[in-house]
């Protein structure tokens, strides 16, 4: 099928940012695809293997206004929030906006800081808005939030709780390059290297107006069907403690909708909703390890049938 003329940026863009994150063109796409569908994404991966420089080229060629905040244990609501200070000259407090009021947020570690502080990011993320000292503030219009974490195991982490998981579309891991991507990488032909010279390719006005066309993607009936039977499975499984909530089911659907617009259709296809369903639903079936849930997404995916 001849993809619309009209998706041409979305095809550059994609083309440029795989020219910076090497040899991991599905993780990129994703990543595209849950800022399209509205989501945040959540990257779970060691230090040094590109979580930062994705984010940085996705708010580069998207013209997003992008902060990165660094989570430690010392970090306060406050530092994420932004705080009111009193201004002698004016005789009034003026509120001076934390780096939440940025297009595109940055969350690096978020499991290094404390649950409080975890939860000043996760509620604004939810709500779209912020309440400081009784006053409540907008968040920018699109508002992207990608946080980083490092694996469990690792030591000096605060492992984020179910409900805050859900805050999430989306979990991605992009693991080690592949040697021929690491090469160009270490000879300066892709990584941080070219994000200087990364183009503009959509902006705030355009961006709205592909994630407002995403509502409009079809979803049929049997497709539901198909969704509903996924969501079932994974409630009465016996090795999970928990399923799908209903909310996970939209997420899911919304993702959806985003890589069926990405493959440039109208509409969804199950290809679409098994392409997005491990990333949407593996941390959302299990807190544990990334493996964990992933797998267990993976093997109820193979015990629904399409045709039900």
């Amino acid at each position: 099928m001849n993809r619309p003329a009209q998706l041409d940026d979305l095809d550059a863009l994609l083309a440029v940012l795989e020219g910076v994150v090497l040899g991991k063109p599905r993780e990129v796409r994703l990543a595209l695809c849950c800022l399209l569908a509205r989501g945040h994404l959540l990257i779970e991966d060691l230090p040094g293997l590109g979580k930062t420089t994705l984010a940085q080229a996705l708010a580069r060629v998207t013209g997003l206004d992008m902060q990165r905040l660094q989570f430690t244990s010392d970090l306060l609501p406050a530092d994420v929030l932004g705080v009111s200070v009193f201004d002698p000259r004016a005789g009034s407090f003026r509120f001076h906006p934390g780096p939440i009021f940025h297009g595109l947020v940055l969350a690096d570690e978020i499991n290094r800081a404390t649950p409080k502080a975890q939860s000043a990011l996760l509620e604004a993320m939810e709500e779209g808005r912020v309440s400081v000292e009784g006053e409540t503030r907008s968040l920018p219009d699109p508002f992207f939030v990608i946080a980083t974490q490092n694996p469990h195991e690792q030591a000096g982490t605060f492992a984020l709780p179910e409900s805050q998981l859900d805050r999430f579309l989306m979990r991605l891991s992009l693991g080690y390059p592949d040697p021929r991507a690491e090469r160009e990488v270490l000879r300066g032909q892709a990584g941080r290297a070219r994000l200087a010279s990364l183009p503009v390719l959509l902006d705030a006005e355009r961006l709205r107006a592909w994630q407002a066309r995403l509502d409009r993607i079809h979803v049929a009936d049997a497709l539901l069907d198909y969704v509903q039977a996924l969501a079932a499975a994974s409630r009465e499984h016996p090795e999970l403690a928990w399923g799908l909530s209903t909310r996970g089911v939209l997420a899911l659907l919304q993702a959806a909708r985003g890589w069926a617009l990405l493959e440039g259709r109208d509409h969804v296809l199950p290809d679409d909703v098994q392409a997005v369903w491990v990333p949407v639903t593996g941390h959302r079936l299990s807190n544990g390890p990334r493996e964990e849930g992933e797998a267990l997404a993976r093997h109820l995916l193979t015990r629904v049938s399409v045709m039900g």
